[in-house]
């Protein structure tokens, strides 16, 4: 049943093309297809506490409203919004990690009724009133997805933290045999090690040993204090270039107009101050822990593959200046109010 409910959500979605400045817009059709006890679980102020809540592990205490409780309409409505923050192609590996629960479920033999490992158990959380005119933002979130917007004037601000996982991140074996979700984040990294020399090797390697979990998790505020690896300055043109192709494969998560305006971020804060990080193991193969990092004065890119014998990814985007919207756009909020 959740297998068919996903697929037709993905193929209802992409009949017609949706674009980001219809946010608002999408999310008042959404709210108007609920009824009011769903509106009621669905809609928080913009200034609660909850809005900064960020969780990617399997949990019965979200808030919000979850895919298993919307009806066809509902789902399809849902699905729309988040094409209007979210690149057609991130959309769809939505979709692929939330049917990955139902090879979890398999894998563990969990009984039918078990719902620990549910492809329906994401929920959507919206806060503030959307419009044209106002600050509000919205969340969507579960097991290896979660997505937080902000936007203000119906323009999208951020759209961090923004997390992708994939569990396994090769499936092995079953009807979804060889399914790799996060199969560009893994090549284009290890395209990008491959390419440097062994001096530049050495200086990008900065431990034998992967950590164990993205290093950011899912703090309030993402810091990592000391930057560390190679800068941009010391690659050559070509590594130069490899690693501009990984930022965008993340920053295009989002749409293009919002990646464009993080890219544009990214450039004038100065490309010289950007690092890329790499620890554990330098082979490609099951396994091999390792962890990658791309940090800059705007934005920290984490990618880890450790958990399970390193067939487990975490994924994860922080805008340093904007994640929930950052503190200028509460500030303007409660100004408004």
């Amino acid at each position: 049943m959740y297998r068919s409910i996903l697929l037709i959500t993905l193929g209802l979605l992409f009949l017609t093309p949706v674009h980001a400045q219809d946010m608002a817009g999408k999310a008042n059709q959404f709210i108007r297809l609920l009824s009011k006890a769903q509106q009621a679980q669905t809609l928080y102020p913009f200034d609660t506490g909850e809005r900064y809540h960020f969780s990617y592990v399997p949990r019965d205490d979200r808030k919000g409203i979850s895919v298993n409780e919307l009806n066809a309409a509902q789902r399809k409505a849902l699905f729309i919004l988040l094409s209007t923050t979210l690149s057609e192609e991130t959309v769809k590996k939505v979709n692929d990690i939330m049917q990955l629960d139902l090879v979890l479920k398999e894998l563990e033999h969990r009984p039918e009724n078990d719902h620990y490992r549910d492809p329906g158990k994401y929920f959507l959380t919206i806060f503030g009133v959307p419009s044209a005119h106002t600050i509000w933002g919205w969340r969507f979130e579960g097991h290896h997805v979660a997505f937080n917007f902000s936007a203000e004037k119906n323009e999208l601000v951020a759209g961090t933290p923004g997390f992708l996982g994939a569990n396994p991140a090769i499936v092995l074996e079953g009807p979804q045999k060889d399914k790799e979700v996060l199969k560009a984040e893994t090549e284009q990294g290890f395209a990008l090690l491959r390419s440097l020399s062994p001096e530049k090797l050495q200086k990008t390697l900065i431990a034998t040993n992967a950590p164990a979990e993205i290093i950011t998790g899912a703090s309030r505020q993402a810091m990592i204090a000391h930057p560390a690896g190679i800068r941009y300055a010391e690659l050559s043109p070509a590594e130069q270039q490899q690693l501009l192709g990984l930022i965008s494969l993340y920053v295009h998560r989002f749409t293009k107009l919002f990646a464009d305006k993080m890219l544009k971020d990214i450039q004038q804060a100065g490309m010289d101050s950007l690092y890329f990080t790499w620890a554990g193991s330098t082979e490609h193969a099951l396994g091999k822990p390792c962890y990658y990092r791309i940090q800059g004065p705007t934005l920290i890119i984490e990618y880890d593959n450790t958990q399970n014998n390193a067939n487990h990814i975490h994924t994860v985007v922080r805008d340093l200046k904007n994640d929930f919207g950052g503190d200028l756009l509460l500030e303007h909020y409660k100004a408004a109010h």
